[in-house]
């Protein structure tokens, strides 16, 4: 069975989708309408901008967002996924993918996300670290026994875990975690908090949006960040999507069962190669490959 898998937050490139508007005239048609859904020219930043101008929120989650579905939909009838997921922001891509959500539609949620984030980040300092080496459920006692907010954020394979919460927090865990044996426990160079209980007004914030807005029976299952399982009931999708910003990415979880439900061929779309990577390491059999618009992939 083929899983299509869409990357998230950092793996934005300067001149991503610029391959893509020039080959497709479908792609042209849908990056210039998300323009206009925008309010700015995102195409000028995503193609010509520099690092630093892709780092801005209200740019970084919509020119993934972009990168991704627009590839999906200029793979056409080569896109037959018979399952979905997304990492983090890459749950809206997935469910834009699986035909839940609408392409405006999506793409006005990931917009209204950044900026709640982007909010929420500046309402109190926070941050996130890296941890390798370490059993997960080590690092889940050392978050619980640490003083402040520091929570297990994103399961990325065995052995790669992030924490998220305060910053006072986080660096105390740091220190804990390296005594434990971490062979790295290194702060990361984002805005805020993410996936932790730091992100609750983003949360409150987004929660409005997503109710009202128009969700579609899926044409395949969407294994959602939330509770690593497969979903296909409306309601469900939204009420995980809500969850998402204050709950950990369980995408370990979501890779096993996957497999478990019969995926053996997994199809990164988007920028970067990160989602392969992961996969190999928590399925060593499984096979892996990025969606192409040339290799129709």
């Amino acid at each position: 069975m083929n899983a299509y898998i869409f990357p998230g937050q950092g793996a934005q490139f300067s001149g991503m989708g610029l391959d893509l508007y020039e080959k497709s005239p479908l792609a042209q048609e849908l990056f210039e309408r998300a323009n206009d859904i925008l309010g700015f020219h995102i195409t000028d930043i995503m193609f010509q901008g520099s690092a630093e101008d892709l780092k801005q929120t209200k740019v970084t989650q919509p020119a993934i967002f972009l990168h991704s579905v627009i590839l999906a939909k200029t793979i056409g009838d080569n896109f037959k996924p018979d399952m979905v997921a997304g990492h983090s922001l890459g749950e809206f891509s997935a469910l834009v993918a699986n035909g839940a959500l609408t392409f405006e539609d999506g793409l006005n949620l990931v917009s209204q996300r950044a900026q709640a984030m982007q909010k929420a980040c500046e309402l109190q300092p926070s941050t996130m670290a890296a941890v390798l080496g370490l059993d997960d459920d080590i690092v889940e006692k050392v978050c619980a026994m640490t003083e402040g907010v520091v929570v297990a954020a994103n399961y990325n394979c065995p052995g790669q875990l992030v924490i998220s919460g305060e910053i006072e927090a986080i660096n105390k865990a740091c220190e804990t975690l390296k005594e434990e044996g971490a062979r790295r426990a290194l702060v990361l160079p984002v805005g805020g908090a993410f996936h932790s209980p730091m992100m609750e007004p983003a949360r409150e914030e987004l929660a409005s949006a997503i109710e009202n807005t128009n969700f579609s029976k899926p044409n395949c299952p969407i294994y959602q960040n939330v509770t690593a399982s497969a979903i296909t009931d409306e309601n469900e999708i939204k009420g995980n999507l809500i969850s998402q910003l204050t709950a950990p990415v369980r995408w370990t979880q979501s890779v096993q069962q996957m497999v478990a439900d019969g995926a053996t061929h997994f199809t990164e779309v988007g920028p970067g190669r990160v989602l392969q990577g992961l996969v190999k390491k928590i399925h060593k059999e499984a096979e892996t490959s990025s969606a192409s618009l040339d290799s129709n992939a």
